[in-house]
């Protein structure tokens, strides 16, 4: 089974979470830019954050054996907050880099006339570089939300077919897939899907344009939920074309939207010996033994 999670925050997670994910069949992800619990006092902190989604995070995957790229964007949350909104203005100079694969995460999280703002401009920003927008979805008020998303979307110079609408469930879904945006369902532990209500999903309305990822972040969260689906959808009578489509096909097909999905790792990356800008990932680890004499 090979696995793409369109969406795991692993600046959050460590070197033994990429261990086990390459060991359960994955073999590329998409990091959003989030808010990282601490809320951020200036601009240039998200700066040194996207330079870390551009550079460190795809070192430190590739030397497991793990393609990296990256949304960027300013988050919804924070789109609230006067200090960071300047960040808009410099988003272009980070949306032109390789590595960034789509807009994000975009959208809302209390509704505000803020994140209204936010999420338009924003939304035209991945239209003028051509880039595809992965769009947040609240957690509270989840219908209501989606259906303000759609509106913006609506009015924006993005395609439907361009933005990945994610967090979904069951009341969202069909809303959802009828407005030709693509689905994203995020598993994960106590407050949003879980393995059986996503199959329970993809039995009704189907694989197509369906992503599935883990969000794993700094919560309680499990970055193997993509594989625990995947084993669920064989359990539960899917063909392997099918749970192919869900966990890889359908990844590569939107943000290959970007025209900048890289999914052959260069062998300098993946060596044991490869440093980024002085550092590798090697602390802690076993020391050589000693020549013999």
């Amino acid at each position: 089974m090979r696995i793409f999670d369109p969406h795991i925050h692993m600046t959050s997670r460590t070197t033994d979470d990429y261990e086990a994910m390459y060991a359960a069949g994955v073999r590329a992800l998409v990091e959003p830019s989030f808010w990282l619990g601490q809320p951020r006092t200036s601009p240039a902190s998200f700066y040194d954050y996207f330079d870390s989604l551009l550079g460190w995070e795809p070192f430190r995957a590739a030397q497991h054996g793990i393609a990296h790229h990256c949304t960027l964007a300013l988050n919804p949350k924070e789109a609230n907050d006067p200090r960071c909104t300047p960040v808009l203005d410099e988003l272009p100079r980070y949306l032109v880099k390789d590595g960034v694969v789509a807009v994000g995460e975009i959208g809302y999280d209390s509704m505000t006339p803020a994140e209204d703002a936010a999420l338009a401009a924003q939304l035209q920003l991945a239209a003028d570089h051509g880039l595809p927008a992965l769009v947040h979805t609240p957690h509270r008020d989840k219908l209501a939300g989606l259906r303000r998303t759609l509106d913006v979307v609506g009015e924006s110079a993005l395609p439907p077919d361009r933005v990945l609408v994610d967090h979904l469930n069951e009341t969202t879904v069909k809303e959802a897939k009828d407005s030709g945006c693509w689905l994203g369902f995020s598993v994960y532990p106590d407050t949003k899907m879980d393995e059986e209500r996503m199959v329970a999903i993809l039995r009704a309305y189907g694989p197509e344009k369906v992503l599935v990822n883990s969000a794993a972040d700094w919560g309680r969260s499990d970055p193997l939920k993509t594989r625990k689906v995947g084993d669920l959808m064989r359990a539960e009578g899917f063909t392997e074309d099918e749970v192919d489509l869900v966990l890889w096909r359908n990844p590569v097909a939107f943000y290959g939207l970007s025209g900048r999905l890289e999914l052959d790792l260069d062998a300098d990356d993946t060596a044991a010996t490869a440093t980024h800008e002085g550092n590798s990932i090697l602390r802690g680890a076993p020391a050589a033994a000693p020549a013999e004499r």
